[in-house]
Order: C-alpha cells, then structure tokens, then sequence
C-alpha cells in the first residue's frame, strides 16, 4: 500500500516518526474529489463575480456592462447563501439561518431596479446616438 503522505516523504526511512508530527494527505485539499460543500460554492460565486469584473472593464457596449453587473451582483449572492451554510453555523445558534438568502433577495431587488434604470438610460442613449457604444457618450465633457 503506497502512503501519499508529508511525513513518510520527508523523514528517511528507518528513523521513528516524532508523535506531534502529523499525518497530512498530500491530496487532502483537492475540491474536486470531495463532496460538494461551501467551498464549492465560493468557488463558484468567485468565477462569477471575476467573470462580471472581466465583462465589465473589456466590453465597450452599455448592455455588455449591465451584464457584467449582474454577473458580479450574482457572485455576491451566491457567496451570501453560501456563508449562510448550516456548516458555518455554531450548534446552537439561535438564528433561523436565513440571513444569507435575505440578503441575497434584497441584492435582487436591488438588480432588478438598476436593470430598470439603467435600460432606460441606455434606450434614452440609443435614441440620441443611434449606438450603445459607451465611448461616444462625451455630452457632458466640457
């Protein structure tokens, strides 16, 4: 049976190993053999929210920067449910868990208002400009 071990790598063979001196799996931290749990879904609200941070400084038409903004308030809220875990929570603790997902709900609400706004600021730029582009928009320079 091979030991994929810290311990059995470093100390030469023969000597006894000290007792304080742990046994460290060398293939422990691999998030892809294990089940999924929170740190799943952070890594998962990070490729978001780099995504929306990527999408927003790249991309020079106003909707490909609305979308970068949902993408990078999606990420939030995903990370939001996912500290709300049951895992992270200490035994009891007297909270009914929710924070997390109300917090996510009101950054919904929050999206779906600057979605709105900012459509319409969008179409009000398009019919001014007959472009989307954000570069073009230099009305107010003086």
């Amino acid at each position: 049976m091979m030991d994929f071990s810290v311990a059995s790598s470093i100390l030469p063979q023969g000597l006894p190993m000290p007792a304080s001196f742990g046994m460290i799996p060398l293939f422990a931290a691999n998030p892809f053999t294990e089940p999924v749990g929170v740190i799943h879904y952070l890594i998962v609200g990070a490729v978001l929210f780099t995504a929306g941070i990527a999408c927003m400084t790249l991309k020079r038409n106003a909707l490909g920067i609305l979308m970068g903004i949902e993408l990078v308030l999606n990420g939030a809220n995903v990370n939001f449910v996912a500290f709300s875990s049951s895992y992270l929570r200490a035994e009891g603790a007297p909270t009914l868990g929710l924070d997390g997902q109300v917090i996510a709900l009101f950054v919904i609400l929050l999206a779906a208002a600057e979605a709105a706004v900012a459509l319409a600021i969008t179409l009000n730029f398009y019919n001014n400009h007959a472009t989307v582009d954000v570069d073009r928009a230099d009305d107010l320079k003086g």
